[in-house]
């Protein structure tokens, strides 16, 4: 296959995919590649490779157009407020000042193979429409700490931009359940001792902003996230 071909697979697989292969290379000798295809291809059953990629992309494609209708209404809505400025929100009662509305972060690593070279992406929108993309190499890891690297690159550009009030959303269970465990399970040992340089400078970022809201969702629902994510595998690592 070639570079282009392979490329596109690499984007095409999902993360399960993705690690199904990195094993497999492993424990076979094969290429990446080669057992990237080899998964894919048995993922496809009989209606062939071919057809498996054209529905990825497809899905791909009504992603796209999902999100659009998302920016959309989200354009739709702001001016809505910006027409009625009292619905934006609730001053406060002793002071008369607007709290400040949340921004909104979703972020996303990955590791090719398995440990392997990382990319992290995230994605920050501010209530006003100020949109900041993080897309990069992170050197080397596995995927849990290509994804505790991508939290911690939109936390430190949160930090940067001043906000006071953010609503993360990834799809790492073991990141986001790791960054939520209370003093007490942490204390009882309950948390990732390997994750635990990472957990505490998450959580010393997420203090410096002040109120943080981290929450697992699917996927499918972190697209944005992920396409960064897969960007950033393609860029150079920078020179040492």
């Amino acid at each position: 296959m070639s570079d282009t071909a392979d490329q596109q697979l690499q984007q095409l697989a999902y993360k399960t995919e993705r690690a199904a292969a990195a094993r497999l290379a492993a424990r076979q000798q094969l290429a990446p590649a080669q057992a990237l295809k080899q998964v894919l291809t048995l993922a496809a059953g009989q209606a062939g490779l071919a057809h498996l990629v054209a529905e990825r992309q497809a899905q791909q494609q009504r992603s796209a157009l999902r999100a659009q209708a998302r920016s959309a209404a989200m354009a739709q809505r702001k001016a809505q407020r910006q027409v009625e400025p009292a619905a934006i929100a609730t001053p406060d009662t002793q002071t008369g000042a607007a709290p400040p509305q949340p921004w909104q972060g979703w972020f996303d690593g990955s590791a090719v193979p398995n440990p392997g070279r990382m990319g992290i992406g995230a994605l920050l929108c501010g209530p006003q429409g100020q949109t900041i993309e993080i897309s990069q190499p992170a050197g080397y890891g596995n995927s849990s700490e290509a994804e505790y690297s991508a939290l911690t690159a939109l936390l430190q550009a949160a930090v940067q931009a001043g906000v006071t009030k953010l609503a993360i959303r990834g799809d790492s269970q073991v990141v986001v359940n790791d960054v939520n465990l209370t003093p007490q399970a942490i204390a009882a040992g309950q948390g990732a001792a390997v994750l635990a340089a990472h957990r505490q400078e998450v959580c010393a970022l997420m203090a410096q902003i002040g109120q943080v809201e981290l929450r697992w969702l699917p996927r499918h629902r972190n697209a944005a996230a992920d396409q960064l994510a897969q960007q950033a595998l393609k860029l150079k690592p920078p020179a040492p």
